[in-house]
Protein backbone atom coordinates (compact mmCIF):
# COMPACT_ATOMS: atom_id res chain seq x y z
CA UNK A 1 0.00 0.00 0.00
CA UNK A 2 0.81 3.43 -0.67
CA UNK A 3 2.20 5.55 1.90
CA UNK A 4 -0.24 7.91 3.21
CA UNK A 5 -1.41 11.14 2.38
CA UNK A 6 0.19 13.90 4.29
CA UNK A 7 -2.70 16.20 6.20
CA UNK A 8 -1.83 19.10 4.38
CA UNK A 9 -3.05 18.15 0.77
CA UNK A 10 -5.52 18.97 -1.65
CA UNK A 11 -7.07 17.12 -4.19
CA UNK A 12 -9.58 17.33 -7.25
CA UNK A 13 -12.02 14.68 -8.09
CA UNK A 14 -11.08 12.44 -11.25
CA UNK A 15 -14.13 13.01 -13.61
CA UNK A 16 -14.27 12.29 -16.88
CA UNK A 17 -15.30 15.21 -18.24
CA UNK A 18 -11.76 16.92 -16.40
CA UNK A 19 -9.71 14.17 -18.20
CA UNK A 20 -7.68 16.00 -20.49
CA UNK A 21 -6.99 18.65 -18.14
CA UNK A 22 -5.60 16.63 -15.53
CA UNK A 23 -3.94 14.43 -18.06
CA UNK A 24 -1.67 17.93 -19.18
CA UNK A 25 -1.93 19.08 -15.59
CA UNK A 26 1.00 19.97 -13.35
CA UNK A 27 2.04 17.69 -10.69
CA UNK A 28 1.96 21.27 -8.77
CA UNK A 29 -1.75 21.79 -9.51
CA UNK A 30 -2.93 19.16 -7.06
CA UNK A 31 -1.81 16.73 -4.33
CA UNK A 32 -4.27 13.86 -5.23
CA UNK A 33 -6.74 12.43 -7.58
CA UNK A 34 -9.94 11.00 -5.88
CA UNK A 35 -12.26 8.74 -7.80
CA UNK A 36 -15.92 7.13 -7.66
CA UNK A 37 -14.38 3.31 -8.39
CA UNK A 38 -17.80 2.13 -9.69
CA UNK A 39 -17.02 4.67 -12.14
CA UNK A 40 -13.64 2.98 -13.13
CA UNK A 41 -13.77 -0.75 -12.68
CA UNK A 42 -13.39 -2.72 -15.64
CA UNK A 43 -13.10 0.12 -17.83
CA UNK A 44 -11.20 -0.38 -20.67
CA UNK A 45 -9.97 1.31 -24.01
CA UNK A 46 -9.31 4.71 -24.36
CA UNK A 47 -10.81 5.88 -21.20
CA UNK A 48 -9.17 2.95 -18.98
CA UNK A 49 -6.00 3.98 -20.19
CA UNK A 50 -6.81 7.58 -19.58
CA UNK A 51 -7.32 6.59 -16.21
CA UNK A 52 -4.63 3.87 -15.33
CA UNK A 53 -1.94 6.53 -16.50
CA UNK A 54 -3.44 9.13 -13.82
CA UNK A 55 -3.63 6.73 -11.19
CA UNK A 56 0.03 6.07 -11.55
CA UNK A 57 1.02 9.55 -12.00
CA UNK A 58 -0.60 10.99 -8.86
CA UNK A 59 -1.73 9.21 -5.40
CA UNK A 60 -5.41 8.05 -5.50
CA UNK A 61 -8.19 8.07 -2.89
CA UNK A 62 -11.95 6.59 -3.68
CA UNK A 63 -15.21 7.70 -2.59
CA UNK A 64 -17.20 4.98 -2.83
CA UNK A 65 -21.03 5.30 -3.89
CA UNK A 66 -23.29 2.03 -4.10
CA UNK A 67 -22.50 0.26 -1.04
CA UNK A 68 -25.96 1.57 0.76
CA UNK A 69 -24.36 1.27 4.20
CA UNK A 70 -28.03 2.78 5.65
CA UNK A 71 -29.52 0.16 3.82
CA UNK A 72 -31.15 -3.23 4.20
CA UNK A 73 -30.63 -4.99 0.79
CA UNK A 74 -28.06 -7.48 1.09
CA UNK A 75 -24.36 -6.33 0.19
CA UNK A 76 -23.04 -7.47 -2.84
CA UNK A 77 -19.86 -10.17 -2.13
CA UNK A 78 -18.63 -9.67 -5.77
CA UNK A 79 -18.49 -6.38 -5.66
CA UNK A 80 -16.61 -6.18 -2.35
CA UNK A 81 -14.26 -8.33 -3.97
CA UNK A 82 -13.69 -6.16 -7.09
CA UNK A 83 -13.46 -3.28 -4.85
CA UNK A 84 -10.68 -4.60 -2.69
CA UNK A 85 -8.70 -5.91 -5.90
CA UNK A 86 -9.04 -2.30 -7.46
CA UNK A 87 -8.26 -0.32 -4.14
CA UNK A 88 -5.06 -3.15 -3.77
CA UNK A 89 -4.10 -2.76 -7.43
CA UNK A 90 -4.23 1.08 -7.36
CA UNK A 91 -2.30 1.24 -3.77
CA UNK A 92 -5.05 3.14 -2.23
CA UNK A 93 -4.98 4.33 1.36
CA UNK A 94 -8.10 6.37 2.09
CA UNK A 95 -11.35 4.88 0.92
CA UNK A 96 -14.96 6.18 1.99
CA UNK A 97 -18.43 5.74 1.44
CA UNK A 98 -21.52 7.94 2.13
CA UNK A 99 -23.84 6.77 5.48
CA UNK A 100 -27.04 6.87 2.69
CA UNK A 101 -28.87 4.37 1.43
CA UNK A 102 -28.71 3.70 -1.94
CA UNK A 103 -30.22 0.13 -2.87
CA UNK A 104 -34.17 -1.13 -2.84
CA UNK A 105 -34.13 -4.26 -4.97
CA UNK A 106 -31.61 -2.93 -7.34
CA UNK A 107 -29.71 0.34 -7.69
CA UNK A 108 -31.69 3.78 -6.61
CA UNK A 109 -29.03 5.56 -8.78
CA UNK A 110 -29.42 8.58 -5.82
CA UNK A 111 -28.35 9.09 -2.46
CA UNK A 112 -31.39 8.74 -0.08
CA UNK A 113 -31.79 9.50 3.56
CA UNK A 114 -31.95 7.12 6.93
CA UNK A 115 -33.85 7.02 9.83
CA UNK A 116 -32.17 8.43 13.09
CA UNK A 117 -33.07 5.54 14.86
CA UNK A 118 -30.82 2.97 17.15
CA UNK A 119 -32.25 0.43 14.85
CA UNK A 120 -30.41 2.17 12.18
CA UNK A 121 -27.49 2.67 13.96
CA UNK A 122 -26.84 -1.09 14.53
CA UNK A 123 -27.56 -1.76 10.99
CA UNK A 124 -25.29 0.68 9.44
CA UNK A 125 -22.25 -0.51 12.05
CA UNK A 126 -23.02 -4.08 11.21
CA UNK A 127 -22.79 -3.39 7.39
CA UNK A 128 -19.73 -1.02 8.20
CA UNK A 129 -18.04 -3.85 10.30
CA UNK A 130 -18.16 -6.05 7.08
CA UNK A 131 -17.26 -3.62 4.49
CA UNK A 132 -13.88 -3.06 6.76
CA UNK A 133 -13.82 -7.10 6.73
CA UNK A 134 -14.19 -7.93 3.12
CA UNK A 135 -11.99 -4.89 1.96
CA UNK A 136 -9.16 -5.37 4.63
CA UNK A 137 -9.20 -2.04 5.53
CA UNK A 138 -10.83 0.70 7.61
CA UNK A 139 -12.52 3.35 5.81
CA UNK A 140 -14.59 6.42 6.25
CA UNK A 141 -18.15 7.21 6.60
CA UNK A 142 -19.33 10.76 5.10
CA UNK A 143 -21.87 12.53 6.72
CA UNK A 144 -24.30 13.34 3.56
CA UNK A 145 -26.88 15.88 2.35
CA UNK A 146 -30.40 15.25 3.02
CA UNK A 147 -33.81 16.92 2.09
CA UNK A 148 -36.39 14.51 3.90
CA UNK A 149 -36.31 13.26 7.76
CA UNK A 150 -37.74 9.70 7.50
CA UNK A 151 -37.40 9.52 11.47
CA UNK A 152 -35.08 10.92 13.79
CA UNK A 153 -35.29 9.83 16.85
CA UNK A 154 -31.88 11.07 17.38
CA UNK A 155 -29.99 14.30 15.90
CA UNK A 156 -28.00 14.12 13.16
CA UNK A 157 -25.04 14.52 14.90
CA UNK A 158 -25.96 12.35 17.67
CA UNK A 159 -26.35 9.62 14.83
CA UNK A 160 -23.28 10.22 13.44
CA UNK A 161 -21.13 9.61 16.02
CA UNK A 162 -22.77 6.41 17.43
CA UNK A 163 -22.31 4.87 13.63
CA UNK A 164 -18.43 5.33 14.11
CA UNK A 165 -18.26 4.51 17.58
CA UNK A 166 -20.62 0.90 17.21
CA UNK A 167 -18.60 0.54 13.89
CA UNK A 168 -14.81 1.23 14.82
CA UNK A 169 -14.82 3.26 11.61
CA UNK A 170 -13.52 6.97 10.05
CA UNK A 171 -15.41 9.84 9.20
CA UNK A 172 -15.06 12.20 5.82
CA UNK A 173 -16.36 15.33 7.20
CA UNK A 174 -18.23 17.20 4.20
CA UNK A 175 -18.11 20.88 5.16
CA UNK A 176 -20.32 21.79 2.38
CA UNK A 177 -22.66 19.01 3.26
CA UNK A 178 -22.39 20.19 7.04
CA UNK A 179 -23.78 24.28 5.71
CA UNK A 180 -26.75 22.54 3.32
CA UNK A 181 -27.71 20.61 6.23
CA UNK A 182 -28.01 23.45 8.49
CA UNK A 183 -29.52 25.75 6.72
CA UNK A 184 -32.41 23.15 5.33
CA UNK A 185 -32.81 21.68 8.50
CA UNK A 186 -32.54 24.19 11.34
CA UNK A 187 -29.43 23.96 13.30
CA UNK A 188 -25.78 25.88 14.10
CA UNK A 189 -23.27 24.51 11.27
CA UNK A 190 -20.72 25.50 13.97
CA UNK A 191 -22.19 23.33 16.90
CA UNK A 192 -22.10 20.22 14.20
CA UNK A 193 -18.65 20.80 13.36
CA UNK A 194 -17.74 21.02 17.18
CA UNK A 195 -19.68 17.63 18.09
CA UNK A 196 -17.28 16.04 15.52
CA UNK A 197 -14.53 13.44 16.61
CA UNK A 198 -10.98 14.62 15.43
CA UNK A 199 -9.54 11.56 16.43
CA UNK A 200 -11.72 9.93 13.66
CA UNK A 201 -11.37 12.50 10.69
CA UNK A 202 -9.76 11.09 7.67
CA UNK A 203 -10.40 13.64 5.43
CA UNK A 204 -12.53 16.93 4.25
CA UNK A 205 -14.71 17.35 1.17
CA UNK A 206 -15.63 21.12 0.01
CA UNK A 207 -17.87 21.76 -2.99
CA UNK A 208 -20.77 24.17 -4.34
CA UNK A 209 -24.45 23.94 -3.70
CA UNK A 210 -27.58 25.73 -6.01
CA UNK A 211 -29.60 27.89 -3.91
CA UNK A 212 -32.79 26.79 -4.69
CA UNK A 213 -34.62 29.07 -1.80
CA UNK A 214 -32.99 31.13 1.30
CA UNK A 215 -33.90 27.98 3.52
CA UNK A 216 -33.54 25.29 0.70
CA UNK A 217 -29.81 24.41 -0.39
CA UNK A 218 -29.39 21.63 -3.00
CA UNK A 219 -25.85 20.06 -2.78
CA UNK A 220 -24.96 19.52 -6.61
CA UNK A 221 -20.80 19.99 -6.80
CA UNK A 222 -21.98 22.24 -9.67
CA UNK A 223 -20.47 25.56 -8.68
CA UNK A 224 -17.86 27.15 -7.02
CA UNK A 225 -17.44 27.19 -3.44
CA UNK A 226 -19.37 29.97 -1.83
CA UNK A 227 -17.48 32.06 1.61
CA UNK A 228 -19.60 30.33 4.32
CA UNK A 229 -18.06 26.81 3.30
CA UNK A 230 -14.80 28.17 3.47
CA UNK A 231 -15.59 30.06 6.87
CA UNK A 232 -16.66 26.52 7.80
CA UNK A 233 -13.30 24.78 6.37
CA UNK A 234 -11.36 26.75 8.37
CA UNK A 235 -13.04 26.50 11.46
CA UNK A 236 -12.74 22.23 10.96
CA UNK A 237 -9.01 23.10 10.39
CA UNK A 238 -9.03 24.67 13.56
CA UNK A 239 -11.04 22.78 15.67
CA UNK A 240 -9.91 19.02 14.49
CA UNK A 241 -6.48 19.75 12.68
CA UNK A 242 -5.65 19.32 9.05
CA UNK A 243 -6.42 16.52 7.13
CA UNK A 244 -6.38 15.78 3.06
CA UNK A 245 -8.78 18.16 1.82
CA UNK A 246 -11.04 17.49 -1.83
CA UNK A 247 -12.64 19.82 -3.50
CA UNK A 248 -15.56 18.13 -5.36
CA UNK A 249 -16.88 19.36 -8.48
CA UNK A 250 -19.03 17.03 -10.51
CA UNK A 251 -20.36 19.12 -13.34
CA UNK A 252 -20.54 22.65 -15.13
CA UNK A 253 -16.63 22.87 -15.43
CA UNK A 254 -15.25 26.34 -15.11
CA UNK A 255 -11.93 26.71 -16.52
CA UNK A 256 -9.57 24.56 -15.12
CA UNK A 257 -7.42 27.22 -13.48
CA UNK A 258 -10.24 28.18 -11.60
CA UNK A 259 -10.48 25.00 -10.07
CA UNK A 260 -6.98 25.09 -9.76
CA UNK A 261 -7.54 28.14 -7.84
CA UNK A 262 -10.02 26.87 -5.26
CA UNK A 263 -7.15 24.23 -4.65
CA UNK A 264 -4.61 26.22 -3.77
CA UNK A 265 -7.11 28.20 -1.78
CA UNK A 266 -7.51 25.30 0.65
CA UNK A 267 -3.61 24.99 0.35
CA UNK A 268 -3.36 28.47 1.75
CA UNK A 269 -5.56 27.69 4.64
CA UNK A 270 -3.53 25.05 5.36
CA UNK A 271 0.67 24.83 6.84
CA UNK A 272 2.68 26.81 4.56
CA UNK A 273 4.88 24.60 2.23
CA UNK A 274 8.17 24.30 4.78
CA UNK A 275 5.77 22.68 7.33
CA UNK A 276 3.19 20.15 4.63
CA UNK A 277 6.41 17.37 5.02
CA UNK A 278 6.93 17.54 8.83
CA UNK A 279 3.47 17.10 9.93
CA UNK A 280 2.11 13.53 11.57
CA UNK A 281 0.60 12.06 8.23
CA UNK A 282 -2.69 10.54 8.86
CA UNK A 283 -4.15 7.34 6.97
CA UNK A 284 -6.34 4.34 8.03
CA UNK A 285 -5.22 2.41 11.13
CA UNK A 286 -4.87 -0.89 9.65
Amino acid sequence: MAAPLAPASAGLGLRRGLLPSLQAASRDDFDFLECAPENWIGVGGRLGAAFEGLAARHPLTCHGLSLSLGGVEPLDETFLRRLRDFLDRHRVTLYSEHLSCCADDGQLYDLMPVPFTEASVKNAAARIRHVQDALGRRIAIENVSYYAAPYQAMAEADFILAVLEQADCDLLLDVNNVHVNAINHGYDAADFLARMPAERIASYHVAGHYDEADDLKIDTHGAAVIPEVWDLLRQAYRLHGVRPTLLERDFNFPPFADLVAEVRRIRAMQPSPTQRNTGRRHGFRQ
